[in-house]
């Protein structure tokens, strides 16, 4: 008849998860990340990270940034990110002039921080940056790879 005690009606269960969709519905999640790995909105640059047999993909999206000005760091398998995105406003005495309507595009330093798997090789990290990503290819370890074994 009632498959849990959130469908009872008037349950006390059923009362709080009420409440809490209400107030999910006035507040919303106010920008808070959705999983324990999401970042909150906004975070500069954003990334995506994959794997494959051979290596650890890591791209960084970070349009109008000077590749010589990026850093990167990689340190007890933490691989860290960090440079500036300057500003695009005149800075040559006209602010008094200058109204800003909208600024969506932040600028500042910036850092990033990436936490890596056990089996991959800091010796062998390439980055490269085009189009506005940034690449960083990480190698696994030989012995880390995927192996086939022959039946005998």
């Amino acid at each position: 008849m009632f498959d849990s005690m959130m469908n009872f009606p008037g349950s006390l269960y059923g009362q709080f998860d009420r409440l809490r969709r209400e107030l999910d519905d006035v507040f919303g999640t106010a920008g808070l990340p959705s999983s324990i790995r999401a970042v909150a909105p906004g975070t500069f640059p954003a990334i995506n990270i994959g794997t494959t047999p051979r290596s650890v993909e890591i791209y960084a999206f970070a349009p109008g940034i000077d590749p010589a000005k990026v850093e990167l760091t990689l340190d007890r398998g933490v691989l860290t990110l960090s440079g500036e995105r300057v500003s695009e406003l005149p800075k040559d005495g006209r602010e008094e002039q200058l109204s800003v309507h909208g600024r969506e595009r932040g600028s500042g330093r910036f850092k990033r921080a990436v936490s890596l798997p056990d089996d991959i090789d800091p010796a062998q990290v390439q980055a490269t940056y085009r189009n506005g990503v940034l690449r960083v290819s990480v190698a696994r370890r030989e012995v880390a790879r995927p192996q086939r074994i022959t039946v005998q």
